[in-house]
């Protein structure tokens, strides 16, 4: 057989795949089924054409549409109105903020003085201090109160030069680099201008001559770049015909937005009316008074604290309980704890003034570089040298809490000062200001314990430990009762609670 005829009689042999049996057998079986071939349509996708122009325009303008929009319409704008007077009443309901009161910067920390130099700086004059301007800048110190540095034998006016430096401390080159490094860490420079510092009278028995003297001083030291002076026994000075023409050197000299140089005094053993006359008369930007008198009663104290806080602002108050003539802090008494009077002058309303070496603790007669002791990393084998230097870190610190509160806290900063409590050895008051945290003073300098109760329209039944001197009893954080406030003998403790409206 041709290969052409094989080729057909397979062609013949299979069958075509529509007329494959369903049941899979062969076609030599029995009868099978049929096979069917379907056709399907293909889907035809439905388009939506949607409303003409001309329906649309029909079908917007029936009465249902049309009534239908002006309601929504009319719900936008009455909610838009009513979104807008609500927001009017917010405003208008909310209580007002007080503008903050004018400040300097001798409002706005603690100030330092530092008398001697040499002795604060280890014989290396401005030198030495700069050295000292970090760690005074983390006790949030903002002016330095330095000497009286001029040159001048005591009692011996013919030998004053208020213009030149005692070269024991240094040169004006070395003035002038402690200014620009101060003025870097926000610390300003005052010196202490009181001419006869090393006699018996400041002004030589002679203010008339020596008020000339000091007013081109000022002059001069002021084109120096110094931010401010300090006069001493000022009641004397502020009296003479001079007085006017120095307030003008000093107080005039800055224009608007730039530092303004203060012009300070100081008065010791004079009376709070006394007091607060000079201070009405001399027109001074701070005045240290050596009040309240710690050895006053409670009770006075207050009266001595509300009589100068309600005559004059705060803001020319200066609390000094140390300094060149008064000594250290802890000389005010040797019974009571300086931590109590650290709190007292940082929490009333006014600048806190302090002498070198309040800050650790250091006592009349001991050398100044005492001060840097608590720094020191080394072992010390003796145990009561070992106490004290542990002792004057925590009053370092505690005296650095206080600075810090009083920097950050617009009621301790510049707020309004009410007393809620006076004895004969106690009192507390309160500092608020608008809508900050307010802050209450505690303290008991006698020695026995004291129970207060503390009542006005401003206070809550609890307040905050933030500060205490007894820690074991009123430990920081803790809530106590303002209504049977416990206070052990010669403790102090800074209470704070929310403005709730």
């Amino acid at each position: 057989m041709s290969k052409e005829m094989e080729m057909k009689e397979v062609e013949l042999n299979e069958l075509d795949q529509e007329k494959q049996p369903m049941t899979g057998e062969t076609p030599a079986g029995t009868e099978k089924n049929g096979c069917v071939k379907v056709k399907v349509p293909e889907d035809t996708e439905l388009k939506f054409t949607g409303l003409s122009k001309e329906e649309l325009m029909r079908v917007a303008g029936t009465t249902g549409w049309v009534r239908t929009r002006w309601i929504l319409l009319v719900l936008f704008w009455l909610g838009w109105v009513g979104m807008l007077a609500g927001a009017v009443v917010i405003i208008v309901q909310a209580p007002r903020c007080k503008p903050i009161p004018e400040m300097h910067w001798w409002n706005e920390g603690p100030l330092y003085q530092i008398a001697d130099v040499n002795a604060f700086s280890g014989d290396n004059g401005f030198k030495g201090v700069e050295e000292k301007l970090d760690s005074l800048n983390q006790l949030k110190v903002k002016g330095l109160v330095l000497g009286p540095i001029h040159t001048v034998q005591a009692d011996q006016q013919s030998t004053l030069d208020l213009k030149t430096i005692d070269p024991v401390v240094g040169d004006e080159k070395d003035l002038s680099s402690l200014l620009d490094r101060a003025h870097k860490k926000g610390i300003s420079i005052v010196l202490d201008l009181t001419p006869n510092y090393k006699g018996t009278r400041a002004w030589f028995n002679n203010v008339a001559a020596v008020a000339e003297q000091f007013k081109a001083a000022c002059a001069y030291w002021v084109h120096k770049g110094i931010d401010g002076f300090l006069v001493s026994d000022l009641a004397q000075i502020a009296t003479s015909v001079t007085w006017p023409s120095i307030q003008a050197v000093v107080q005039t000299n800055a224009t608007e937005g730039t530092k303004k140089t203060a012009l300070m005094g100081s008065v010791t053993s004079v009376s709070v009316d006394d007091v607060s006359l000079l201070l009405n008369h001399s027109g001074v930007d701070l005045l240290l008074t050596g009040l309240p008198d710690s050895s006053q009663s409670g009770v006075d104290q207050v009266q001595t604290i509300n009589k100068l806080y309600s005559n004059h602002p705060q803001t020319s108050l200066g609390w000094s309980l140390s300094g060149r003539t008064l000594g250290p802090l802890t000389s005010r008494s040797s019974v009571v704890p300086i931590r109590l009077y650290q709190m007292l002058l940082f929490t009333l309303p006014g600048t806190p003034v302090f002498n070198n070496g309040d800050e650790v603790g250091l006592k009349e007669g001991e050398p100044l570089d005492a001060i840097w002791e608590w720094e020191s990393t080394a072992e010390e084998n003796n145990e009561t040298a070992k106490a004290v230097r542990a002792e004057r870190r925590e009053l370092r610190n505690f005296f650095k809490a206080l600075s810090d509160l009083r920097g950050k806290e617009r009621a301790l900063l510049h707020g309004e000062f009410t007393s809620l409590y006076s004895s004969t050895s106690s009192f507390a008051f309160l500092r608020l200001w608008d809508q900050s945290e307010r802050f209450i003073t505690v303290l008991n300098w006698g020695d026995a314990p004291v129970t207060m109760t503390l009542t006005s329209s401003d206070l809550p039944a609890e307040a905050r430990v933030r500060l205490s001197t007894d820690v074991e009893n009123l430990a920081v954080d803790n809530m106590v009762s303002l209504e049977k406030l416990q206070l052990g003998p010669k403790q102090a403790v800074l209470l704070s609670f929310p403005y709730t409206g």
